[in-house]
């Protein structure tokens, strides 16, 4: 068996899911691979991300930090300025991390964690 990580999947409830289509597409910036009426995906280098409608989720995320979706980003700032400008919640401005790189971390409408990183060491 191989030990590359196909990809993520984030469950929603149907009435959350197109705020949560929204924050991917239009506040992040993805590029949708499969955009339907219960779920969108998305190629984020060698790993899928999915969004998708599950009918035994309900209401926002209990434990954010449990589960943080980490995305490579080219100009962290320039994302940043994009999120901020759509209102997204924003825990932590881009800031240096010791490794080298810089980190930046959002909530989506669901309450999931999300961070951006860019830098040069990304492991």
């Amino acid at each position: 068996m191989g030990s590359m990580l196909a990809g993520v999947l984030i469950w929603t409830e149907v009435d959350r899911f197109e705020a949560m289509r929204h924050f991917y597409v239009e506040s992040l910036g993805l590029e949708p691979r499969s955009n339907r009426e219960d779920f969108v995906d998305f190629e984020w280098g060698s790993t899928r991300l999915t969004i998708g409608v599950h009918e035994q989720v309900r209401g926002e995320a209990r434990d954010p930090l449990r589960i943080m979706i980490n995305l490579a980003v080219d100009d962290i700032d320039q994302a940043h300025n994009r999120l901020v400008a759509a209102q997204v919640p924003c825990l932590r401005q881009p800031s240096p991390e010791p490794w080298g790189g810089r980190v930046a971390t959002y909530s989506d409408p669901d309450g999931n964690t999300v961070q951006l990183m860019t830098g040069t060491a990304r492991q």
